[in-house]
C-alpha cells in the first residue's frame, strides 16, 4: 500500500484548486500560467526529455469539458520538451511526481492562441486537471 497524504494536505490542495477555479471563472480567463498541486505525488519527478504518461481532463473557464484521456480509453503519453503538446503543458508538467494531480491553468498564448480547435474557441484559456501516471527516460526508449 502506498503512502497516503494527510487529510489536511489534501483538503488544502482541493481548497487552493477551487479558489483558482473561482478566480478564473470570475475574471473570464487566465492571464498567466497557474499551477496548483491538489495531490503531491511520491514517485519519480517529470523532467524535460522524459517520456511521461498522464490522465487528464481539459475544461474551458465556462466549465465545458473539451477533452479527457478517459474519452480516448487510455492515458496520454508524450515526451516533455519535444513540442508534442501545447506550451502550457511543457511548462506546467515538469516538477510533478508520479501519483500527483495538478491543476494547470493556461493562458491562450500557451495554449492554442488564435486557433479554434474543435470545441475550443480562438484565444481561449484552458484548465487541465492532470494526473502523472508514469515517467520514463527518453534516452532509453
Amino acid at each position: 500500500m502506498g503512502t497516503q497524504q494527510p487529510v489536511a494536505e489534501v483538503a488544502q490542495g482541493a481548497t487552493a484548486a477551487q479558489e483558482l477555479l473561482n478566480d478564473i471563472s470570475a475574471s473570464g480567463g487566465v492571464t498567466s500560467l497557474q499551477i496548483v498541486d491538489t495531490v503531491v505525488g511520491t514517485g519519480a519527478e517529470a523532467r524535460t526529455g522524459d517520456i511521461v504518461t498522464v490522465n487528464y481532463i481539459g475544461v474551458l473557464p465556462n466549465g465545458t469539458v473539451f477533452d479527457a484521456s478517459q474519452a480516448h480509453g487510455k492515458p496520454f503519453t508524450f515526451t516533455l520538451g519535444a513540442g508534442q503538446v501545447i506550451r502550457g503543458w511543457e511548462q506546467g508538467i515538469p516538477g510533478m511526481k508520479v501519483g500527483g494531480t495538478r491543476i494547470v491553468a493556461i493562458p491562450p498564448e500557451l495554449g492554442y492562441g488564435a486557433q479554434s480547435i474543435g470545441q475550443i474557441p480562438a484565444n481561449a484559456s484552458l484548465i487541465f486537471q492532470v494526473e502523472l501516471v508514469s515517467v520514463g527516460s527518453g534516452a532509453t526508449q
